[in-house]
């Protein structure tokens, strides 16, 4: 279960790098989406929350507690998104989203199993 986790893992801190470059970096269409929900005041925060969970489940690789806590940590995150796109009715913003929650709701579950 461990090399899964590694995978898995390793993908997801990837992509949470690059949505969180993408927020950092002001990406027109992550603004747009940003503004529909209403949280683009919110992105240098919700970047760094992407970064902190890239690196906890990397660090998580040889520390599992810390790669539980980022995993649940990002799974709370995606599930605030979802909630975000379906509080005002941006269903096109959610499947993203979706895709993203259940990655990490894998990560989770395969770093527990890979004790």
């Amino acid at each position: 279960m461990f090399v899964a986790y590694a995978a898995v893992g390793v993908l997801l801190a990837l992509a949470l790098v690059f949505s969180a470059i993408g927020k950092l970096t002001r990406n027109p269409v992550i603004v747009q989406n940003m503004t529909t929900v209403g949280a683009a005041g919110l992105m240098p925060f919700l970047a760094g929350c992407e970064i902190a969970g890239a690196l906890g489940l990397l660090a998580g690789l040889g520390y599992p507690p810390l790669g539980i806590a980022a995993a649940v940590g990002v799974v709370l995150y995606f599930v605030g998104a979802i909630v975000a796109h379906l509080r005002v009715r941006d269903y096109k913003g959610t499947p993203g989203a979706l895709v993203l929650l259940i990655v990490a709701g894998a990560a989770l579950a395969l770093r527990v199993l890979s004790l």
